[in-house]
């Protein structure tokens, strides 16, 4: 899972639990999101690489330098 990047789909920010759509065994599958850095907020839309993964559905994510 670290690696790969996702789509947000509920806004990620400090007291928030967002929620990020991210391909895996062939489709897509939706994971509750923080962000990597503790007061970052990352709006719906944007695209986001995983950096830490807690099974079964919880990442921690930055924002993707494309």
């Amino acid at each position: 899972m670290i690696g790969k990047q996702g789509r947000v789909t509920g806004r990620i920010g400090p007291g928030l639990v967002g929620e990020v759509m991210i391909s895996v065994r062939g489709g897509s599958e939706a994971f509750y999101a923080y962000p990597s850095v503790s007061d970052e907020e990352i709006q719906i839309g944007s695209i986001v690489v995983v950096v830490e993964y807690f099974p079964p559905r919880t990442v921690y994510v930055a924002k993707a330098l494309l």
